[in-house]
């Protein structure tokens, strides 16, 4: 069997929606912006909600892209041989163009011809969606897989939980999917096996979501207006199944990575199971920490929203690299390995490699004090323990209070002749993760298709307050993220130091200003020069050549920007901020409220 290589696989998805009419567009920031739905940009769909909901895309109907992405929900099970806490997704979409009649026949060509991954026919095997109360069976997509050349006993109908995608948020565009299969030579597991089964006999390769519906508040399905289509490819676990390897650890996308941590450790991957484990979670956590740290909206570890799980997965893979015998410092000789295989498709990497170089050499310095700190309070704990043994929530308090990983908890417990309670420990765990996800539910309740009329001006308002700024406190001023609810917008920007009270009010005075003039909001579509040029800014994250949109309010604000906005800088009637704090190092964080909204503060 043919050997892919990662930079292969990009190119030949790329290359070949292109050749069907597709537009080839950027990733966008792996921090989403606006979005209170999420931390990090999860799909490649992600930053085209606002599309897929009908808004026109700069760059046409067809669009084709290898999109960053980061999942946080695993990072316990990393170290396994398959979960990634950052991957790539190659995707294609229509907006409201072709479906399922043109995509499925091009997912078929573009598996089995030799001019692309020419895998054979019988050895794929396609799910589609089942039906249910609350949608049909999806006989058009198996019979479209039927037209193909495929036969019944490889198409298998299963319900929502298999075959059914979105929506991404509380409410949203969604609908069924089919995903498709490379049969191994593993035997059936029994009369049932089928793509539900987690045998290992069917290993997922690709899904194409057929968005047909949009979910209410009210739980109920609607039909779109717009039916749209989101295909997704993982480029590391696709390149590890064509490859035929047991791990995407296996693939070329680790290889530099792993060898860098045996070069720095002394160790070799695949010894014993510990170490295996230990190269995972390292390799995996310092790529995912250089792509968030070496993003254009990239943050620093701090206690809150995106920097609290960097500063997790610093600290994890640092906690590994002490098991094997790491350097001091070793974090950020891992992150030059990773910039410099990277740098070529994700420039921005470079770009940004000292502020994540520097960063990753101060959190190991704060977590060399932390690990102080945990041993003195250990070393306070062992002064009361009972029958020889630490109770479960007081090792739960050493992790959560003070970031002292249970895992060394259990090892000086050992040294001093004491156990630990892991099972108290873990229902401690289990208590903390359901109040977390149940404030992360209550916080995020709007929904990734939130974009009403109300939080449309305040992300308008945030290009005001990012012009006031700029005016009060000096160019250097730049955006660094941006979170938007029905009720508040929190605007983070790169400055040193905390803004005086005289400071804060004029921002908030000139914002005012901007409102009162009524200012027209235009929007003009233009190639990344041409904004440069015109005197825009915002993030250029976009390829030479490719089209954005710019926002123009007044005089006062000319961005590059997705979108939504209001139509008059008037629309907003007042606005009033909160409170102006620390977000991390270097990083400032204003809260604000407009019009109607600041009544109900």
């Amino acid at each position: 069997m043919k050997t892919y290589q990662s930079a292969e696989l990009r190119s030949m998805f790329l290359k070949f929606f292109q050749d069907h009419g597709h537009a080839v567009i950027s990733s966008a920031s792996v921090i989403p912006e606006n979005d209170p739905t999420v931390l990090f940009t999860t799909a490649g769909m992600h930053p085209l909600v606002p599309y897929l909901m009908g808004a026109k895309h700069p760059a046409g109907h067809r669009l084709t892209d290898v999109q960053k992405c980061v999942r946080t929900g695993d990072i316990e099970d990393v170290g396994d041989f398959s979960h990634l806490t950052f991957f790539e997704m190659l995707g294609n979409w229509s907006l409201g163009d072709y479906f399922k009649k043109e995509m499925i026949p091009w997912s078929w060509e573009f598996l089995t011809s030799e001019k692309y991954l020419g895998l054979p026919k019988d050895k794929l095997a396609f799910s589609v969606f089942a039906g249910d109360d609350d949608c049909p069976r999806d006989d058009e997509s198996a019979q479209l897989w039927r037209d193909c050349g495929v036969s019944d006993d490889h198409i298998f109908f299963l319900p929502k939980e298999n075959n059914w995608w979105g929506p991404a948020g509380v409410t949203g565009p969604c609908g069924p999917d089919t995903e498709m299969f490379i049969i191994t030579d593993k035997e059936p597991c029994g009369p049932d096996c089928s793509p539900a089964c987690s045998c290992g006999r069917y290993l997922e390769i690709w899904n194409d979501v057929f968005m047909q519906y949009n979910k209410k508040a009210d739980g109920t399905f609607e039909p779109l207006a717009q039916k749209n289509v989101d295909t997704g490819m993982g480029l590391e676990r696709t390149i590890c199944v064509l490859n035929g390897k047991k791990s995407v650890y296996e693939t070329d996308l680790f290889a530099n990575i792993l060898g860098k941590i045996a070069e720095l450790s002394g160790k070799t991957y695949g010894s014993d199971a510990e170490t295996t484990k230990a190269f995972r979670i390292i390799g995996d956590h310092m790529r995912t920490s250089t792509f968030i740290m070496g993003d254009d909206r990239g943050v620093s570890p701090s206690n809150v929203d995106q920097g609290y799980v960097l500063r997790r997965l610093i600290r994890r893979a640092v906690r590994y690299g002490m098991d094997i015998g790491m350097p001091d410092g070793f974090t950020g000789e891992i992150a030059k390995v990773i910039i410099d295989q990277y740098q070529t498709v994700y420039p921005e990497l470079k770009r940004n490699q000292h502020f994540v170089v520097e960063q990753l050499a101060l959190e190991e310095t704060r977590f060399a004090k932390t690990l102080k700190q945990g041993n003195k309070e250990f070393e306070k704990l062992i002064a009361k323990v009972e029958n020889q043994q630490i109770d479960g929530e007081s090792a739960f308090h050493l992790y959560d209070t003070f970031g002292f990983p249970v895992e060394m908890t259990q090892e000086l417990a050992k040294e001093k002749g004491l156990t630990v309670d892991m099972n108290g420990f873990h229902e401690c765990f289990k208590k903390h993760q359901a109040t977390s996800q149940a404030g992360a539910e209550q916080r995020f309740k709007g929904g990734l298709a939130d974009h009403s009329a109300q939080t449309a001006r305040l992300h308008t308002a945030t290009h005001l307050l990012h012009a006031a700024l700029r005016h009060v406190l000096g160019d250097e001023v730049a955006q660094k993220g941006s979170n938007i609810t029905a009720e508040r917008l929190r605007f983070d920007f790169s400055f040193g130091r905390k803004m005086t009270k005289e400071e804060i009010a004029e921002a908030e005075k000139l914002v005012n200003e901007y409102i009162a003039a009524a200012a027209d909001i235009t929007c003009e579509e233009m190639t990344v020069p041409e904004a440069k040029a015109a005197g825009a800014i915002g993030l250029f994250e976009s390829k030479y050549g490719e089209q954005v949109k710019v926002y123009t309010m007044g005089s006062y604000s000319k961005e590059i920007c997705g979108g939504p906005h209001a139509h008059n800088t008037g629309d907003l009637k007042s606005f009033k901020i909160l409170k102006e704090e620390s977000s991390s190092a270097g990083v400032r964080r204003i809260k604000a409220v407009i019009g109607a909204t600041i009544d109900d503060e």
